[in-house]
């Protein structure tokens, strides 16, 4: 099934520079799996650095239709970089990460939140006064310390990098990678 799914997030952008349509309902029949409604997101490296990453937190939709929008939201919407060219998606990898769900986190201090906190295995989704960011639990591999992985996490939601002192809603979930 991992095959799969690596095979359509490359397919639903093939498609966008001209590649055939992918066959939704054949899927839906050989992999009933794709009907859950599941989150994941959706990472593309070029030469190991990132190059889109979009996906979702709370499955709201079927596990193929996030697939196929988020792999194509990855390539052309990410904010962060120009559309992906086709130069580029001949030497892109794709990643995918199963999300479950998320569960918030209570904790007294920052020395409370980080004894909670499992580099390398938890997700963090950051909320504070109306923003949100998240990092995958791969993110811990370029961020490998509690002190800088939620200072990028707390810039990425557009706060001051100690926000922790601010106490904002911390969740957490666990990604089953896919490469």
């Amino acid at each position: 099934m991992e095959r799969i799914l690596l095979e359509l997030a490359k397919a639903a952008i093939e498609e966008a520079f001209g590649g055939s349509p992918i066959d939704t309902q054949m899927y839906y029949r050989r992999y009933p799996q794709l009907l859950e409604h599941r989150a994941l997101f959706v990472t593309l490296r070029l030469d190991g650095r990132l190059r889109g990453c979009i996906g979702s937190l709370q499955p709201h939709r079927r596990m193929l239709e996030d697939l196929i929008a988020n792999a194509r939201a990855a390539a052309f919407d990410d904010p962060r970089f120009s559309p992906l060219s086709a130069e580029e998606f001949a030497r892109v990898t794709i990643e995918l990460s199963l999300l479950s769900l998320p569960c918030e986190i209570t904790y007294r201090d920052e020395a409370d939140l980080r004894g909670k906190i499992r580099p390398g295995i938890d997700g963090v989704i950051l909320e504070l006064g109306g923003r949100r960011a998240t990092f995958l639990p791969s993110v811990w591999e370029e961020l490998s310390t509690f002190e800088l992985f939620f200072a990028h996490l707390c810039q990425k939601a557009h706060l001051p990098g100690a926000c922790l002192s601010q106490h904002p809603r911390i969740s957490l979930y666990q990604a089953q990678k896919i490469i």
